[in-house]
């Protein structure tokens, strides 16, 4: 028996923003699930986040076998497989955006954050980097699975910084790592344990950036284990702060367990490639890319375009044309 586990994940354009940089990623026959929030301007950022979602479904549904067993792409730790392909997709990932911003002018700087998560047996390895931000739901709190890369955490935790600061800081939207900024990347990992009746929330900086902890948790207990109705209502809520952010938000259930010899590991942050590594990974680049153009494939279910908000302002206006003529037709008419 395998985990077994139901998700609801939805992305959401916003109220103020033109596009969406955020990227879904749910790979069920592969079990891992992420949220990509892309950086450097509507375009580029888009598709960096896009790129990191790509790179993750094609390592999992296509090469899995060949990166675990390559001796020359070496980790730091011994971790479970899907830890450890989770891991070496996210360097990939990096390694791919920040060529392709040196390539092309037009996508100078961009970057994404991540968060991914891949479950086998009855453990979930969370890789991430950036301020994507992975919770459990418990009965009587949200317990934070990650801590953010910005200037403002690092602030808190050498305590130079109180809660409340942070939140009116000016530097609070200021992270200090990100896939594709640097040609290598420190990819900071755990595993837990995980069992029947756990829930977990993955949600981008729209969420977090404008609710605290607290009132994530209300929102998401009154949902009262509906995945769907968590989702909406949490989105809602940023929305209803302005929504001046793309929001992304993922919860899942675990339903099944498979029993494993895997024990936890705390937080590690793996050390970024060396030279030697990051000549390894464009030789695998290389090899990924030529699979695509082969196969010209998708390889999993990616959503990214806030198409609801768009599609709600297209009937408006319709509504609104429809309305003046009938005025118009009135008005000429008697």
């Amino acid at each position: 028996m395998s985990i077994q586990y139901k998700v609801v994940g939805r992305t959401d354009i916003g109220l103020v923003r033109s596009g969406n940089e955020d990227c879904l990623h749910v790979d069920r026959e592969n079990n891992v699930l992420a949220v990509c929030d892309g950086m450097g301007g509507h375009q580029a950022g888009e598709v960096a986040s896009h790129s990191a979602s790509q790179t993750i479904g094609t390592t999992f549904t296509h090469l899995r076998q060949e990166l675990l067993a390559d001796p020359d792409l070496v980790l730091d730790r011994s971790l479970p497989p899907g830890g450890e392909l989770l891991v070496k997709s996210i360097r990939l990932a990096n390694r791919e955006i920040h060529n392709r911003s040196v390539a092309d002018p037009a996508f100078s700087g961009m970057g994404t954050t991540v968060l991914a998560v891949a479950l086998e047996d009855d453990v979930m390895s969370i890789a991430h980097v950036g301020d994507s931000r992975a919770y459990r739901l418990e009965d009587r709190q949200l317990v934070p699975l990650t801590t953010d890369h910005s200037w403002v955490a690092e602030m808190q935790q050498k305590q130079l910084m109180s809660a409340g600061e942070a939140v009116s800081s000016v530097g609070k939207n200021v992270i200090t790592r990100a896939l594709g900024v640097r040609e290598n990347v420190e990819v900071d990992y755990r595993l837990i344990d995980v069992k029947p009746g756990d829930t977990f929330v993955l949600c981008s900086d729209g969420l977090c950036g404008f609710a605290d902890d607290t009132e994530i948790f209300d929102v998401a207990v009154r949902a009262n284990g509906d995945l769907k109705r968590m989702v909406d209502d949490l989105i809602r809520m940023a929305n209803d702060r302005g929504g001046a952010d793309n929001v992304t938000v993922l919860a899942f259930t675990i339903e099944e367990t498979a029993e494993s010899d895997y024990d936890e590991i705390a937080v590690l942050t793996l050390n970024a490639e060396t030279p030697e590594l990051l000549a390894v990974e464009d030789a695998w680049l290389q090899r990924m890319e030529n699979y695509r153009h082969e196969n010209n494939s998708e390889d999993t279910e990616v959503v990214a375009a806030g198409s609801p908000n768009r599609l709600l302002l297209v009937i408006i206006f319709a509504a609104f044309v429809v309305l003046a003529a009938a005025i118009i037709y009135l008005s000429t008419n008697p």
